[in-house]
């Protein structure tokens, strides 16, 4: 553990510009990954399969071209934008302290973050994050960042909380499209009608942000995917799961059976109870939608 003070050289350069910045971080892992240039990567905890593969490939992208991707370890877009860097450098910011990770379930992924990442928080140790600790955290989000990306967002949700930081405090906004039948878009939807610069690629940030960065920043080939995890046993928990990836912007089966963790045949089983019960519009090319 190192304790950076404000005014130190290895405190975030964009973090201490803001009105608020906390006079001292705790931080883990690799300290060059607080000097990178940095983008971050929120959204919706519930997020859509559609949503966590966007927000991988995105990920990855902005890392390879040589930004820290930032997030807060929550569920959803956050933890898939934390794996999908781990190997270029990514920073999750805590809403408590470093020994009180939320969500605990986490906590392998904050180890791994470690090796080329960075773990930072203003709380101290001990402290339990609270209901009210989520905003407070995420203006330090926005704050160590030149930019913000929402992948998928509600219209009442923490990730625009972050965007309308970002706002204040002089930084990009960026938002990803989403389908204006599901309510998990509806927010992100709503910051390209305000204004927000449209995402459909890592080029569309990289566009916004070198001129800002002042840094040569490009973008490498694409690696194939990593293969998805062995198959699980049924149970309701893994059906819940399936069907909360789903949404109306219809997905791979594929990409259903990898981010949901379950066998290829427990997902066809899913999806089709879905398809009987009249929920589920199935597409070419494997793909599949809730009605």
């Amino acid at each position: 553990m190192r304790f950076v003070a404000l005014g130190e050289p290895d405190y975030p350069r964009r973090l201490q510009m803001i009105d608020d910045a906390p006079p001292l971080l705790a931080a883990r892992g690799n300290p060059d990954t607080l000097g990178l240039p940095a983008v971050a990567v929120v959204g919706a905890r519930n997020a859509s399969a559609a949503g966590v593969r966007f927000a991988e490939r995105l990920a990855r992208d902005l890392g390879e071209a040589g930004f820290a991707v930032v997030s807060g370890l929550a569920r959803g877009i956050d933890g898939a934008a934390h794996r999908a860097s781990l190997a270029t450098g990514t920073i999750a910011v805590l809403a408590g302290g470093h020994d009180r990770l939320y969500p605990p379930e986490h906590a392998d992924l904050a180890s791994a973050i470690l090796a080329q990442g960075a773990l930072v928080s203003e709380m101290p140790f001990g402290h339990e994050p609270r209901a009210r600790d989520f905003p407070r955290r995420n203006r330090l989000i926005s704050g160590m960042c030149a930019g913000v990306v929402v992948v998928e967002a509600a219209r009442r949700s923490g990730s625009l909380i972050t965007a309308r930081f970002a706002l204040e405090q002089g930084r990009e906004v960026f938002a990803v499209p989403g389908s204006p039948l599901d309510p998990r878009a509806e927010g992100s939807n709503d910051l390209i009608k305000q204004g927000a610069t449209l995402v459909t690629e890592a080029a569309d940030v990289l566009a916004v942000l070198r001129p800002i960065i002042g840094a040569p920043m490009q973008l490498r080939a694409e690696e194939p995917e990593a293969p998805g995890p062995p198959p699980g046993e049924p149970g309701a928990t893994e059906r819940a799961r399936i069907v909360e990836l789903l949404g109306p912007t219809p997905v791979p089966i594929d990409d259903l059976v990898r981010l949901s963790g379950s066998s290829p045949a427990v997902v066809r089983v899913v999806l089709l109870e879905l398809e009987l019960a009249g929920r589920l519009e199935r597409h070419g090319g494997a793909l599949v939608s809730l009605l």
